[in-house]
């Protein structure tokens, strides 16, 4: 076996240019995410009586097994009882009309829902009680003391927990493939088997899941420490 550059330089262009549907799958699922997990967080740190149960299980359950398999439950599940529903109340609507990257990053949202919902609650943990208390003393109502000076300060001890997340969340989209969504690990498969060589696609998808994680590393530590002199301030403005 040997290494082909000119193959490596085809793959790497035809690789790329799935780029967009990976990006945007691990972005839904990331912002999609963060909307879930914000609030399964308020639920279990609030603890209504009802409804805690069904957001401990959703983390528990969803941390417990793999992406693969909330992939599959989305993707053979969710068009199966849309379908029932329709049929049972006349819709027109049937799954099929659902594409197939939506169904993904439904199944990559719940994921990054459950993870969040840690990450997010963990945030709000670390912020000393006393400053609440503090917003209080300077007439600050509930709300206003949650938005203004814990959430930031939440916000900005859980970046590097958002953004080992991202990286998790990117990664997990690569198993899109295994139902015929390609994405850039689906497309370096796809060139692979039909050029029954390997190396060449695999080592330039490598580089660009790599480039991918460095540029969001950077980005992640400019945010934090921006946020850190944010919330050193105290009040937000």
């Amino acid at each position: 076996m040997t290494f082909e550059p000119h193959f490596f330089g085809e793959a790497f262009l035809g690789i790329a240019g799935a780029l967009p549907l990976t990006l945007f799958l691990t972005l839904a699922a990331m912002i999609n995410g963060f909307v879930i997990g914000l609030a399964v967080a308020i639920i279990r740190l609030r603890k209504p009586a009802v409804i805690r149960p069904l957001a401990e299980f959703y983390v528990s359950f969803t941390r417990g097994t793999p992406v693969v398999l909330h992939l599959f439950i989305v993707y053979l599940g969710l068009p199966m009882l849309l379908d029932t529903l329709a049929d049972h109340y006349g819709w027109g609507f049937r799954s099929k009309d659902i594409p197939l990257f939506v169904l993904v990053a439904a199944a990559l949202s719940l994921t990054a829902g459950a993870y969040m919902s840690e990450i997010i609650r963990s945030g709000i943990l670390a912020v000393p009680g006393g400053q609440l208390e503090a917003a209080y003393s300077v007439g600050m109502t509930t709300f206003q003391a949650v938005r203004r000076v814990i959430f930031p300060q939440a916000i900005g001890a859980s970046v590097p927990g958002m953004c080992n997340l991202f990286v998790g969340i990117l990664h997990g989209s690569s198993l899109a493939y295994m139902v015929s969504l390609m994405e850039i690990n689906g497309m370096a498969m796809m060139l692979a088997s039909k050029n029954w060589s390997y190396l060449e696609p695999l080592a330039a998808v490598a580089l660009i899941y790599w480039a991918i994680v460095l540029v969001i590393e950077r980005l992640a530590a400019v945010v934090e420490k921006r946020w850190k002199v944010y919330s050193a301030g105290g009040v937000a403005g």
